[in-house]
């Protein structure tokens, strides 16, 4: 993937229009290929946390090409906090693999879902309350707009009641550690570039997953040629592809607007799992689709950057 901006001049605020553009159609993409992420899963026959572990493990090759690839020198542009952030990053990532295949278990994947698409709030209250951004009304209205989309787009499948408080306190803790591994990453895109982030990471999360799943006595290995294809189809589609396509992205873009963008992914989970899975999407189901459209777009005109 190219990536044409380098870390010194990768900041959102300074982005030109045209790689704003970019970086908007990158973040469209990258819904699009993390939204297959739950087919894949579904169709995985090895533990949950082990499907976290061969997702990054799977796309490590491949982010490990690219950053050899990449013309500066290994290591040229990292500093002792860069490397400390990036560990976070991993740790971050790992947790939402974890956290969120496990809610799973004790939660609807309706639930767990939306649950999980909560990570823009956190996003942007620590964006307000630790790096003191502030928001226009209509970025604000942006968000109560897409939000309630999402409402209508996943409502019906919601199940509301005690049997699954655990499960959907998961699914919580699932966003608070996406959207803490969005913010680190929005904050190395300002000097690293993705290939970098994206590698690390990876390296990160998989040390972390691997132990966990082994402890959790989970299956480890696929059964068969079918199972390491699915696991392959993660890792490289939805991982080194999908959440390359964000990273990049967040050299460009706001970290606040991009989080929010990325509920296009309820959007594009929905019309897969109508066409692969044959689950229909009604009107009141279209009508949420719409109602998230108009609330990033409302997002993005009152984005201040």
């Amino acid at each position: 993937m190219p990536d044409p901006a380098s870390p010194s001049d990768a900041s959102p605020s300074d982005a030109s229009p045209r790689a704003a553009r970019l970086a908007l159609g990158a973040l469209v993409l990258g819904a699009a290929a993390i939204a297959f992420a739950p087919i894949f899963v579904r169709l995985s026959d090895v533990g949950p946390v082990a499907i976290g572990f061969w997702r990054v493990t799977l796309a490590a090759p491949a982010l490990l090409l690219w950053f050899l690839l990449e013309r500066r020198p290994a290591g040229a542009d990292l500093r002792r906090g860069d490397v400390r952030m990036l560990a976070a990053a991993g740790a971050c990532f790992a947790g939402d693999l974890a956290v969120w295949h496990l809610s799973i278990a004790f939660t609807s994947v309706a639930n767990a879902t939306l649950l999980a698409n909560v990570s823009p709030i956190f996003v942007a209250l620590v964006s307000w309350l630790v790096f003191g951004q502030r928001f226009t009304r209509l970025y604000v209205a942006g968000v109560v707009v897409a939000f309630v989309g999402v409402g209508i787009l996943m409502g019906r499948s919601v199940e509301v009641g005690p049997t699954h408080l655990l499960g959907d306190a998961l699914g919580l803790l699932t966003a608070v550690f996406y959207g803490s591994y969005f913010l680190i990453v929005a904050r190395l895109r300002a000097r690293l570039s993705t290939a970098t982030i994206m590698l690390a990471s990876a390296v990160g999360t998989a040390v972390i997953l691997l132990p966990i799943a082994f402890l959790a006595g989970e299956r480890i290995l696929p059964g068969d040629a079918r199972g390491w294809a699915v696991l392959a189809a993660l890792g490289l589609f939805s991982h080194a592809g999908g959440q390359s396509l964000i990273a990049f992205a967040l050299a460009h873009l706001p970290a606040t607007f991009s989080a929010l963008a990325l509920l296009f992914q309820p959007i594009f989970a929905a019309a897969l799992a109508w066409i692969l899975l044959g689950e229909p999407l009604g009107p009141v189901e279209i009508a949420g689709a719409v109602v998230i459209l108009v609330g990033i777009v409302l997002a993005r005109r009152g984005s201040t950057g």
